[in-house]
């Protein structure tokens, strides 16, 4: 009976030890590939501006004589609200790994942008057309300032100038009293119909707002950034399917014809974030997660074998989509992470993220990303919309996803045992 039982003992030891490996595994390899992907971005951004023309290049532009063909040379040190989630996925990534140089990485940009603002915004007071970084001096519509601005605020937990908060309360007031709305008071934009109301522009608001209402205190930010998600799922859930419309048209009252995948990521990443920043005590904190898990379960049930989702994610017969996946990756593992819900559906990102690591090229590339994406009519625009590689709208969702898998690793299992 001793002998039996010592055998027994050894063998649930080894099945731990195995099950711990696996969890070791995953995690080591996640950041094995975050570091890839991250490095990769490091190592070719130029922090320079060049000249069009004679391609002269310049570090700073201070006592250059201004000129309209002196632009920003690396894609990730322009003004675009794809940049904004690439910085708040690597001071993400910089905190997970412990590694300060993906944080500096992106206060280096924008104090690139920022002590160089002058350069371009008398060019912009002239009327030059196409001026670099004219979306920071206009700020006319969401993709103009709110993802960028959820960015800098993560910058701005570092370096506390006063030139980015002038910025930010700018954008504040911009959101809540100029973008236009519903009459209900929903973001909306005037294409393609009038007052037609886009997904991803719940994440083009709210995560800077619940970052600004942390930041500042001003109790209005949060207000307005439930209110957003409150509607958006009131206007775009499809009780039918678990997923969201890509859009909403308040003139004829009814949803377009896409469940795109990126748009329900925009949404997903937006509730995900609120409830990051929200007070523990807010009274509509538990409603706010119910709508999370929701969004969750509806997602879930469209999972490719793979691990990664569709273009279309009710459509399989569209592509598999890196962007939308790492998205869905990243909200569920940091779901459980943080004990919003049950850690059992950890294995929904673990998938993901599997699926994920056969998308990463040897350099450090992320392929199959949808490039960005309008409304349309037909669902044939969908399908039919091209992917890249390393196209900049998946990256910043890539590092959000990895970091998550990395410290999840307590919580992984597995998933050889499940098949």
């Amino acid at each position: 009976m001793q002998v039996n039982h010592l055998r027994l003992l050894v063998f649930a030891s080894l099945l731990y030890a195995g099950g711990a490996r696996a969890q070791s595994s995953v995690a080591t390899d996640a950041e094995a590939l975050v570091r890839k992907v991250a490095d990769h971005i490091i190592q070719t951004t130029s922090f320079r501006f060049v000249n069009s023309k004679t391609g002269e290049k310049f570090e700073t532009l201070k006592g250059i004589t201004s000129s309209p063909d002196v632009k920003a040379e690396s894609k990730f040190n322009k003004w675009q609200y794809v940049n904004g989630v690439l910085t708040v996925g690597m001071v993400q990534a910089s905190a997970a790994l412990k590694d300060p140089k993906y944080a500096a990485y992106s206060r280096k940009n924008f104090d690139l942008i920022f002590s160089n603002l002058d350069f371009f915004k008398k060019q912009f007071d002239a009327g030059v057309k196409n001026v670099e970084y004219r979306p920071v001096f206009r700020i006319g519509s969401l993709d103009d300032c709110g993802a960028m601005s959820a960015g800098l605020l993560d910058v701005y937990a570092f370096d506390k100038r006063k030139d980015y908060m002038d910025y930010l309360e700018r954008v504040g007031d911009y959101i809540l009293n100029k973008q236009i709305k519903l009459p209900d008071g929903t973001l909306s934009r005037d294409h393609p119909h009038n007052m037609t109301l886009w997904a991803d522009d719940l994440y083009m608001s709210v995560p800077f707002l619940a970052r600004m209402g942390k930041v500042t205190g001003d109790r209005r930010y949060f207000d307005f950034a439930i209110q957003q998600v409150e509607n958006f799922n009131k206007y775009l859930y499809d009780s039918t399917t678990g997923l969201f419309f890509h859009c909403y048209y308040s003139d004829e009252g009814l949803n377009g014809v896409g469940r795109w995948g990126r748009c329900n990521g925009w949404l997903a990443l937006a509730q995900t974030m609120l409830l990051d920043y929200l007070p523990a005590n807010h009274p509509k904190r538990a409603a706010l997660t119910r709508l999370l898990l929701r969004q969750i379960k509806g997602f879930a049930r469209y999972q490719d074998s793979s691990g990664l989702w569709h273009q279309v994610l009710d459509r399989p017969d569209s592509y598999l989509e890196s962007s939308v996946t790492a998205m869905f990756t990243y909200t569920v593992a940091h779901a459980v992470n943080q004990g919003w819900i049950d850690k059992s559906y950890i294995t929904i990102a673990q998938n993901g993220w599997e699926g994920l690591g056969t998308k990463v090229t040897a350099e450090g590339e992320l392929q199959d990303v949808c490039i960005g994406t309008n409304i349309a009519e037909d669902i044939r625009f969908y399908y039919t919309r091209p992917r890249e590689t390393n196209d900049t709208h998946g990256l910043g969702a890539f590092l959000l996803a990895g970091t998550e898998i990395v410290l999840a690793k307590d919580k992984l299992v597995d998933l050889t045992k499940k098949r």
